[in-house]
């Protein structure tokens, strides 16, 4: 072979490898790329539900927990919008369950879930969460969340990050509980100026838990700054108001996650 005919084939092998490497990297440089997107993707479908660790009403013997209607109506939502959700408690573990009513098709769907099951039944210490992986935080209901959910810092201060990070808050019930103590970063409460709504006095009254609560939901709220609006007692009453929503009742359960999920969609196409 003539030294002509060997540099020509020497260059043409080099030229050929450098290409190969070349659209290789780019390749590689492209799967990077989707695996990045695809896990900011999935981190930005989290949704973190708040269960009270609490399962004793005061004094009285009587048992509480979280509403299971008022996780699994949610979640009913939420869950087949394509969001993951996890759980958190202020001890952990597994979560006192109330309201256990299997007749309800949506709580029976829940419960037969393995996979949420499990996860209810081991919930996560809220050391266990990092803020960043969630859009939303929804404090589930019970009475249970009454003597838990307002002192637990470590929540509150989740529940700030997510919403000062452009998140959604969302509480039903008893779970407005969790909101009395959140301030935000300029030092204000979270629920200062805002409306929204929780179980009413009238509503604790007619239930005769008026004096076993550690106080009335609503007053605490009104003492924070929120404009608290209502409903005549056990009726469906949501309120949404800049990435806060929240539900009066049980019965609102399911009307709450579909307004997290709207303002969710909402925020998505901003």
């Amino acid at each position: 072979m003539s030294n002509t005919l060997r540099i020509t084939a020497l260059l043409f092998l080099f030229s050929s490898t450098v290409l190969f490497m070349s659209c290789n990297d780019k390749t590689n440089s492209k799967k990077t790329t989707a695996q990045t997107e695809n896990k900011e993707t999935k981190s930005l479908k989290k949704i973190l539900f708040v269960v009270t660790s609490h399962n004793q009403k005061g004094d009285t013997g009587k048992k509480t927990g979280y509403y299971l209607g008022e996780v699994s109506h949610p979640w009913e939502v939420l869950h087949s919008a394509g969001y993951e959700i996890d759980f958190v408690s202020p001890k952990g573990g597994k979560a006192p369950v109330d309201a256990f009513d299997m007749d309800d098709p949506i709580n029976k769907k829940f419960w037969d879930n393995d996979i949420y099951r499990n996860k209810i039944e081991n919930t996560k210490k809220p050391s266990e969460v990092n803020p960043a992986e969630y859009i939303a935080i929804h404090y589930a209901g019970g009475h249970g969340a009454m003597w838990d959910f307002a002192e637990n810092t470590e929540i509150a201060e989740i529940a700030k990050k997510i919403y000062e990070n452009n998140g959604v808050v969302s509480a039903v019930c008893h779970g407005p509980a969790g909101l009395v103590n959140i301030k935000l970063s300029n030092g204000a409460y979270l629920v200062d100026g805002k409306k929204l709504n929780s179980f009413t006095n009238e509503e604790e009254v007619k239930v005769e838990l008026e004096d076993v609560v550690p106080f009335l939901l609503e007053d605490k709220l009104k003492e924070r700054g929120a404009i608290f609006e209502k409903t005549t007692p056990f009726n469906k009453h949501v309120v949404v108001d800049q990435r806060l929503i929240t539900g009066q009742n049980p019965q609102s359960a399911e009307s709450v996650g579909k307004a997290t999920l709207k303002e969710l969609q909402r925020l998505t196409k901003s």
